[in-house]
């Protein structure tokens, strides 16, 4: 048998409220996935535990019988966690999810920015890719995701549900290493073949990148000869000179400043990409909601990375 803590703090929740969307919010989690986390419980267990045709719901005979023994088992972990941490909740870390490049790259400096308007924050940072990220924040997994909103592309998250900051303005920039000469070695205003180093068809940047090229013929220069969902991944190879990407210009300031990359374009070229930090609101956690109180009261130079 496999059972995970969290569930059986689930169904005590549920036996206290009988109610799916007050336990829900109790345990900080978007009732979906709360519901989940209760049926995945009575499959571990093997019996229906909660009766779902009464309002509010009830226990099944199986149920009111596991309950005693899940009450024991949570109140003696939590006694026993309470003595070996020593922690109260006000001091947790916030868990955040990030895209790997915005984890690697641009959370170091802005996290930093951000504690010189509240003080010490402790956070645990987890870098994925955006599809995952969106993922865990709907399943009311992670306290903030912080992650890239491109109007023009097809994945987006509700206003309302999934309220967010703008924290910062980014651009990708098509770069290249220079020739000796100090000119790109592969410029998109030629008319050779291009070795194109690609995002991966999932990958949220590609996206912005294809929308880019759709409709002009320079996408018909370029010849993919490698990919990856990761900006640092592509930018690795770009340093060995094998071709050329699009590039978060966050990530290459030192490389262009430096003059070991170049733009392979003008600015027409670029593609505008906001930073966002986002929150469910489904998910009422304290921590979380006085961050985000604090947050909208800082000067917006706090809140800009």
């Amino acid at each position: 048998m496999n059972l995970e803590t969290k569930w059986l703090e689930d169904f005590v929740a549920l036996a206290n409220t009988r109610s799916f969307s007050a336990s829900a919010r109790q345990r900080h989690v978007t009732q979906p996935a709360f519901s989940r986390r209760i049926r995945s419980l009575e499959q571990a267990v093997g019996v229906t535990l909660v009766d779902r045709s009464t309002t509010p719901v009830g226990l099944t005979p199986e149920g009111q019988l596991f309950l005693v023994t899940a009450r024991n088992l949570v109140e003696q972990l939590s006694e026993c966690l309470g003595h070996l941490r020593g922690l109260s909740i006000a001091n947790e870390a916030l868990d955040i999810v990030a895209a790997h490049s915005l984890a690697l790259a641009f959370y170091p400096q802005w996290i930093s920015r951000l504690q010189q308007g509240l003080g010490e924050l402790p956070t645990r940072l987890v870098a994925m890719n955006v599809g995952d990220a969106i993922h865990v924040l709907r399943e009311g997994n992670c306290d903030l995701m912080l992650g890239y909103y491109d109007p023009y592309a097809s994945m987006q998250l509700d206003a309302e549900v999934f309220p967010s900051f703008s924290i910062g303005q980014v651009k990708m920039i098509p770069v290249c290493l220079p020739d000796e000469q100090g000119q790109p070695l592969y410029p998109l205003n030629g008319d050779q073949p291009i070795p194109y180093l690609a995002y991966t068809q999932g990958a949220f940047l590609g996206r912005s990148v294809r929308m880019l090229l759709k409709n002009d013929p320079v996408r018909l220069r370029l010849r993919t000869i490698y990919e990856t969902a990761m900006a640092e991944g592509l930018k690795g190879m770009m340093l060995q000179g094998v071709g050329m990407a699009w590039i978060p210009d966050f990530c290459i300031r030192e490389e262009l400043a430096s003059g070991r990359l170049v733009r392979a374009a003008d600015s027409a070229w670029d593609v505008p990409l906001e930073i966002r930090l986002y929150r469910c609101s489904l998910v009422h956690k304290p921590g979380v909601e006085k961050l985000w109180r604090q947050m909208m009261k800082l000067p917006r130079d706090f809140l800009q990375a």
